[in-house]
């Protein structure tokens, strides 16, 4: 087990600028140590999601960042009236790697890790980029699911619980339902009293055809020379065998890791396995964790 019995290290808010001088909302394990491996979550997510593997890294003296991408969480939207464009959000990375003194491991999960991967083919500099199921090319049929799940409720709902149920069900092989706690930061009371989840609704239709940029990332896959790990889900519907063999075509170089019980949601569904795989692929051994604050 990556986890120590010791309690793990909190997490410190900070703020970068993005793209336009958006502002973007970030958390780092250590307010001091630059960032060794940097987070980017999927569409959807916020910076949170990593939050579990940001506290046991920072357990091994290993210290990360992550933040909330633009639309999301607490980062900046776009004003009314400009559309969301992935170029935003690659430009938005570029401009969080030049806040670093270092060059850290980008770990980005789905649209995270794409936008690290046309980054780094644009010079952004990461030592090493670990993608968390996602590929150049993937399963539309696993795209639309996620996108219905993230429209399928544009009222809101009328408590935590009951968007609880909503998101048990769709992710049913997860044995414990959300708590209140763990909802906080995905969801915003509105005026009218009701909940909705914290992107700019404005997403779903901007970037819908995301898809017509796959051919301009397997180009950006192609001019990688950085060591890369590919994390899949067994269970995955967005990657399969297929697509995880192109992007081997593409990355031959590229390591690949698949958590067998493990969907699109690889570091919801088994967080510490996935830690592990991101341990070994720095070439770190676990050790006993002592407090560091």
């Amino acid at each position: 087990m990556v986890a120590s019995p010791h309690p793990l290290p909190s997490l410190h808010p900070l703020v970068w600028r993005g793209y336009g001088g958006l502002p973007l909302a970030a958390s780092a394990s250590s307010p001091e140590a630059p960032p060794a491996v940097l987070f980017a979550h999927g569409v959807g997510q916020t910076r949170q999601a990593w939050s579990r593997s940001m506290q046991q890294l920072a357990a091994q003296g290993i210290a990360s960042a992550a933040w909330d991408m633009r639309g999301h969480g607490q980062s900046g939207r776009n004003a009314p009236g400009e559309r969301y464009e992935v170029q935003q959000f690659i430009e938005d990375a570029l401009a969080v790697r030049r806040a670093l003194p270092a060059a850290p491991v980008l770990v980005g999960a789905s649209m995270g890790g794409l936008v690290g991967l046309a980054a780094q083919a644009r010079g952004a500099g990461f030592s090493a980029l670990v993608l968390v199921d996602v590929t150049p090319k993937w399963e539309l049929a696993g795209m639309q699911r996620i996108l219905a799940f993230m429209g399928a409720h544009p009222e809101g709902f009328e408590d935590f619980e009951h968007a609880a149920r909503e998101i048990a069900a769709y992710l049913p092989h997860r044995r414990s339902r959300k708590s209140p706690a763990d909802l906080a930061h995905l969801l915003v009371r509105g005026e009218d009293g009701r909940l909705r989840w914290h992107w700019d609704p404005r997403l779903l239709q901007d970037l819908a055809d995301s898809d017509r940029h796959q051919d301009e990332l397997a180009d950006a896959a192609r001019r990688i020379e950085v060591p890369v790990l590919l994390v899949s889900g067994g269970r995955s519907d967005l990657v399969s065998a297929e697509t995880i063999a192109h992007f081997r075509s593409l990355v031959p170089h590229a390591e690949h890791v698949c958590l067998p019980h493990a969907t699109h949601m690889v570091a919801g569904d088994n967080n510490d396995a996935f830690t592990r795989s991101i341990l070994s692929f720095l070439g770190h051994r676990p050790h006993a964790a002592s407090p560091t604050g």
